[in-house]
């Protein structure tokens, strides 16, 4: 049902820049709530996820997108596929990029960019670590490359300057439908999310090659509604039998950690008691497999 207003406006928003610049952080900062897991690593966000904020006359629909990156391997190109494929059809590009970093001069995002005809924001995160005379040299050498309709620095991390972004935002959305419910606040499945989460605990938890090589499927998602209780029965695919060892840790100390602490987060998102059951499988060289990739949504 549209909002009683003829002036409700709506639009998508696509969110791009490299790897690990915090385009998941501000989703969330955006949105109010987790939707996207975070880390400190590279190429954390596989997939696109929407992000959904609605106002009294207006919805913005936020894409979140895997970093933009030389890829290589057929999960890499996937992954770069989302966020190109994600600026074709949109109101409105944030390209985001990092305060304590010089421009990169080779990024391939300006090439993406011509490419879109959708109006491109530049945002300057982490405003937090640097000081301010920075940021005027750091500007005039962005504008050097794109014709941006704003640049707007800010802090996802602490929400320094997001209320100035979605003002930026709100003023490009054109007039147009509520596409979700008013309380919705995204289109991926709570199995999505949840075994998102639980991939998260182990980005967080391993190093090296690992977590490029992990895969989290939920199998079974059983709500006891007479015990307020879901039970919840995920797979991790790992690559190797040597990660299966690291994932599971001595006595099964490090499966437990990964378990106790993604099962806290379920809990807040679904607001039950949750019963979380892990599994580790090898599936040898998955992504590199096109079978594979699609079976674990990859695709």
């Amino acid at each position: 049902m549209l909002p009683d207003n003829s002036n409700f406006r709506s639009g998508f928003v696509a969110i791009i820049g490299r790897p690990n610049v915090g385009k998941s952080t501000l989703l969330n900062r955006l949105v109010g709530q987790k939707l996207a897991i975070t880390s400190n690593k590279p190429q954390t966000t596989r997939n696109r996820i929407l992000g959904i904020l609605t106002g009294d006359d207006y919805q913005a629909l936020f894409v979140d997108t895997p970093g933009i990156h030389a890829a290589k391997s057929p999960l890499n190109r996937f992954m770069v596929e989302q966020a190109r494929s994600a600026c074709l059809d949109v109101d409105l590009i944030l390209w985001l990029v990092e305060a304590d970093r010089p421009v990169d001069v080779e990024s391939l995002v300006p090439k993406l960019l011509e490419k879109s005809r959708a109006p491109v924001v530049l945002v300057i995160n982490k405003l937090d670590l640097v000081a301010r005379e920075r940021l005027l040299p750091l500007i005039d050498a962005y504008q050097r490359i794109f014709p941006f309709a704003a640049i707007i620095p800010l802090s996802a991390l602490n929400g320094e300057g997001a209320g100035a972004l979605l003002d930026e935002v709100l003023g490009h959305l054109p007039e147009g439908p509520l596409y979700f419910p008013a309380d919705q606040v995204t289109d991926v499945p709570e199995r999505f999310i949840v075994a998102e989460m639980i991939r998260e605990q182990i980005l967080h938890r391993t190093r090296d090659e690992v977590p490029y090589g992990v895969a989290v499927l939920v199998e079974s998602f059983q709500e006891e509604q007479m015990q307020n209780l879901v039970v919840i029965e995920a797979v991790i695919h790992v690559e190797r039998d040597s990660h299966k060892g690291i994932i599971i840790g001595r006595g099964g100390q490090m499966l437990k950690q990964i378990g106790q602490a993604a099962r806290h987060q379920i809990e807040r998102m679904l607001g039950v008691k949750v019963h979380l059951q892990l599994f580790v499988r090898v599936q040898k060289n998955w992504t590199a497999s096109g079978r594979l990739l699609r079976e674990f949504g990859y695709e």
